[in-house]
């Protein structure tokens, strides 16, 4: 199994779901899926069950129990090894202490933001903080009812985390548009593409 396997960031994801339960690979990919919405498509079966191998290799998760249901194949579940856990707590710690600059394509678009032009811009901007808005109420909601079903706010601080992040590019969109409409950010003449 390549050493890259354990470079991938699914692996803290996959570590702290066996830390809850055993599961069986297909469970970890469900669970993957339900958590991160919003990079579902990128989470794939075989990278998955690539990661897992690696995990298994590294003396980081075992075998739990070999189950069968009906005529389907065997489904082995693994749990979290001692050393798993170890590592679950280093990577934990090292990615909580040390702040990472992270490149989101957010971040990479909005460094081309004027190539749209003061009106394109503003359509754009206006269209995410309204789709952002939506989202992060519903989000919210979410976490309130959950919150209200008794789960301690502990078990879901990365929802609370992922809401302030929302709010804080809901105000700095905010603050943009505000300066495009009123002039405040300056906008350089359009220059001919090269070739035309």
């Amino acid at each position: 199994m390549p050493r890259r396997a354990l470079d991938n960031p699914l692996v803290l994801a996959i570590l702290g779901l066996l830390l809850e339960r055993p599961m069986h690979p297909y469970d970890l990919l469900g669970e993957l899926r339900r958590r991160s919405e919003y990079r579902a498509a990128a989470i794939t079966r075989g990278s998955v069950y690539d990661i897992v191998g690696a995990l298994l290799a590294a003396g980081w998760i075992a075998e739990a129990a070999r189950l069968r249901a009906g005529n389907r194949p065997e489904r082995t579940v693994y749990a979290l090894t001692t050393a798993g856990r170890e590592e679950l707590v280093r990577r934990l710690d090292a990615q909580i202490r040390n702040p990472q600059r992270e490149f989101t394509p957010f971040l990479g678009a909005v460094a081309y933001l004027g190539a749209l032009g003061p009106e394109g811009a503003t359509d754009a901007l206006a269209e995410r903080a309204r789709l952002l808005r939506e989202r992060t109420a519903a989000d919210e909601r979410r976490l309130a009812g959950v919150l209200g079903e008794g789960v301690p706010r502990l078990h879901v601080i990365e929802a609370e985390y992922a809401l302030r992040l929302a709010h804080a590019e809901l105000a700095w969109i905010d603050s943009v548009l505000a300066e495009i409409r009123t002039g405040a950010l300056a906008w350089p003449g359009t220059a001919e593409p090269h070739g035309s």
